[in-house]
């Protein structure tokens, strides 16, 4: 995590909602090209004249530059050589959630996905196809891919995690303060080196009026640097106890001592104010909060299931030259081929090979 993500509590708030919507999809942002390598006409089988749609035949010319030809082979290896590590992990990463599932009679079906994806747009104020173009927009991130590799996986998870995650009054209250409570308004001075952020304290402390100058000049997080050390109001109980301590303690105009907030990271602040607190009684948002807090525990229960699930499956990873979860007794053949074990279908609607191949081309 990038250090500056500490300093600024609305920014890393906006973070974590879009964890909740969209964490673990860049895997799967090119699935595609990966789909391409396996499915090939046998050898000595024509061509397909070019213009008439890519049917995956090895000898297949998708384009061609005067009388040089580039043949659907070509263009998979070159799919496989730039995206085919992260794109193979995201089908392996669905498969092991898709075994597991079977092996607990847990099933999800598309209306289960299509009313979370529904839900989820809600919250951000969109209908369906709205969301699925800010996705497609902003993140480049097909309404396929985010069905398959983000929302059918989590549901899947949830049902195979099977707990009622339990929210206390004190995460109540601590939620409460953090989001809508008093915080501190600051600029902030990063540096990655304690003897440099001696030199640095040093300086601010014989000119503190000059705080902004000396944030523009030695401040490594480059977000907040170029606004002389101007970070989002700090809250409390956001995640950074070294920091959110220091803050509350400063009153306006004040510099505070060195503080080291991860390893290898320390900043100056330079108290600036508070602002006032946005909502007075936690009965006026109890269940927004609950909601957000029930929304982060379940996506902390998932990521424990799915490393728990994970452990449990042994995976050969041919392309990355890899294997993880228990050990066999005796491993297939390497040599570069594998043992079909017969394909299975993955719980999103995808077609791969549980011998370690690549998936089918439908």
């Amino acid at each position: 995590m990038d250090a500056g993500t500490h300093l600024t509590a609305e920014s890393g708030n906006r973070q974590r909602k879009w964890m909740l919507v969209a964490g673990g999809t860049l895997a799967a942002v090119v699935v595609g090209g990966l789909m391409m390598q396996s499915w090939r006409a046998p050898s000595g089988e024509a061509a397909v004249e070019p213009g008439r749609g890519a049917s995956g035949n090895q000898g297949e010319i998708v384009a061609r530059v005067e009388r040089d030809a580039i043949t659907y082979d070509l263009l998979a290896q070159e799919c496989v050589a730039r995206h085919g590590k992260e794109v193979l992990e995201d089908l392996i990463s669905r498969l092991v959630i898709q075994q597991a599932c079977a092996k607990a009679g847990q099933t999800v079906s598309q209306g289960e996905v299509d009313a979370e994806i529904a839900r989820v747009a809600q919250r951000f104020g969109l209908d369906t196809q709205g969301w699925y173009q800010m996705l497609q927009s902003e993140r480049n991130i097909s309404p396929q891919q985010y069905r398959d590799s983000v929302i059918w996986p989590m549901l899947a998870l949830r049902k195979l995690a099977g707990e009622q995650v339990d929210i206390t009054e004190e995460e109540m209250e601590r939620a409460f303060v953090r989001n809508y409570g008093s915080r501190v308004k600051a600029r902030v001075i990063m540096l990655d080196n304690p003897r440099r952020a001696q030199e640095v304290w040093e300086k601010v402390s014989r000119a503190p009026d000059e705080f902004e100058k000396f944030a523009q000049q030695y401040s490594i997080d480059p977000g907040s640097r170029s606004l002389g050390g101007q970070v989002p109001p700090i809250p409390r109980f956001s995640g950074s106890d070294n920091l959110e301590t220091a803050a509350f303690k400063l009153k306006a105009g004040e510099i505070s001592g060195i503080v080291q907030i991860e390893s290898g990271r320390y900043v100056i602040l330079k108290c600036e104010g508070r602002t006032e607190q946005i909502v007075q009684s936690i009965e006026d948002v109890k269940d927004g909060l609950y909601d957000e807090l029930k929304e982060q525990k379940t996506q902390q229960l998932v990521a424990t299931v799915f490393e728990k699930v994970k452990t449990q499956t042994r995976v050969d990873n041919y392309l990355t030259q890899t294997a993880t979860g228990p050990e066999r007794a005796a491993p297939p053949a390497r040599d570069g081929k594998v043992e079909p074990a017969g394909a299975v279908r993955l719980g999103n609607g995808g077609v791969t090979n549980a011998g370690g191949t690549a998936p089918a081309r439908r």
